[in-house]
């Protein structure tokens, strides 16, 4: 018997594994799965039973439309082969898909749940379309049915505007990074609105507008952009992500663009409330402004004026009247002075007259000439009339008469009572 070296039976080995196993259909679970820098995949595909190795190299793996995951359930496309170091076989990997779904659907659901987390689809975050734009920029095809319907629409609306067109592809491996780039660069020019779509087709056809590079266009945009992909039931990442998702390119317009007929309709809707309110207030205002005319006549300067020199001839008059019937009062009583003057005249005359005879009479009583003298004389001291009780002993003082004076001295004094 031959003996081998473990290399030669390793490489008899891979050659018998490889040219029996060129291509099978394995369906099983994803385990511990490895994404190297290289841009190679690692990982385990097992059952209830059983586990092997996978691999999967870079150049199949970048045609990979969703990201595989821990537990997943696929179908993989390989050839079985030896990995002659180790000695252990492993499946050499061309194309996996989801068991049971669709690869493209299942890509979809998980980008969609990878933007939604980072809040791609935040709807606080939606820029607002302006309301009359000047400048829009439509990324689309150039050739397509897609862009005709817009410009139709966009030329029966809204003639007031500028349009630019970004031609790209629309479908196909470089459709995304076209139309990714042509949004950027739109971007950059200060248009009012973006519009990124194209006409209806399979999910393949539209599937340029699912790729997470056009999504992040979109998001970064600082330009409001409107995503108008296929038709009303078709929806794509770039409707969630966009600040606006029309249902159809045409509807995309129609959004972003007034309708000039409507907008003379409404103008002269304006215009018919504006001239209502103007006659409205020129009315109120007239009315106020007579308010103000006949508040100000009665309390103008004048009306003051007229109003003072009324109450000054008012004053005039009255004071005329007063003044007629005190002198009236006054002539009155002047007369009946007159009249009882003379009389009264008499009469203080006649007591003055009684009086200066009374007077005499009490000048004459108490007349020393008229008196009877015996036993009476007048003392005095020091030419002062005084009473005999102030007296003292010693004393001297004067005693007189009508007729003698004389002076004395007090020798003895004896109170009687």
């Amino acid at each position: 018997m031959l003996t081998l070296s473990v290399s030669a039976l390793n490489e008899q080995i891979k050659s018998l594994l490889e040219t029996s196993f060129t291509q099978v259909l394995i369906e099983g679970e994803l385990s511990r799965i490895t994404f190297h820098n290289s841009g190679h995949i690692y990982f385990t595909l097992k059952d209830s039973s059983s586990v092997i190795s996978c691999v999967m190299f870079r150049g199949n793996a970048s045609k990979l439309k969703f990201r595989l995951e821990e537990g997943m359930k696929v179908v993989i496309n390989a050839a079985l082969t030896l990995y002659k170091p180790r000695g252990s076989y492993q499946l050499n990997c061309f194309s996996i898909e989801p068991a049971g779904q669709g690869a493209l659907a299942l890509a979809y659901e998980q980008l969609k749940q990878k933007l939604s987390e980072k809040g791609y689809f935040n709807t606080d975050i939606k820029k607002l379309l302006p309301k009359f734009p000047s400048r829009i920029a439509l990324i689309t095809s150039a050739t397509g049915a897609a862009l005709q319907d817009m410009l139709r629409v966009a030329n029966s609306r809204y003639k007031n505007i500028e349009i630019d067109i970004y031609d790209v592809l629309v479908q196909g491996d470089s459709a995304a990074n076209a139309i990714s780039n042509s949004v950027r660069v739109a971007d950059s020019k200060e248009y009012d609105i973006l519009v990124v779509g194209r006409g209806g087709g399979s999910i393949e056809d539209l599937w340029a507008f699912n790729e997470e590079i056009v999504a992040d266009a979109i998001f970064n945009s600082r330009t409001p952009v409107i995503s108008a992909v296929g038709h009303e039931i078709d929806w794509v990442i770039s409707d969630f992500v966009s600040d606006v998702r029309a249902a159809t390119p045409s509807a995309a317009m129609e959004i972003c663009l007034p309708d000039t007929n409507e907008l003379y309709q409404y103008i002269d809707s304006i215009i018919s409330q504006l001239e209502q309110t103007l006659r409205q207030k020129i009315h109120t205002k007239s009315q106020e402004l007579e308010h103000v005319k006949n508040s100000f006549s009665q309390h103008s300067v004048d009306k003051k004026l007229a109003q003072r020199e009324e109450e000054v001839q008012q004053l005039i008059e009255s004071f005329s009247q007063s003044m007629n019937f005190n002198v009236q009062g006054y002539e009155r009583e002047l007369v009946r002075l007159k009249q009882q003057l003379p009389q009264a005249i008499n009469t203080q005359v006649h007591i003055a007259q009684t009086q200066v005879l009374n007077l005499q009479k009490v000048l004459e009583s108490n007349n020393p000439k008229f008196k009877t003298k015996t036993g009476f004389a007048q003392l005095s001291r020091n030419a002062k009339v005084i009473d005999i009780s102030v007296l003292s002993l010693g004393d001297v003082f004067e005693v007189q008469s009508d007729t003698v004076r004389i002076s004395a001295k007090v020798i003895h004094k004896e109170n009687i009572r």
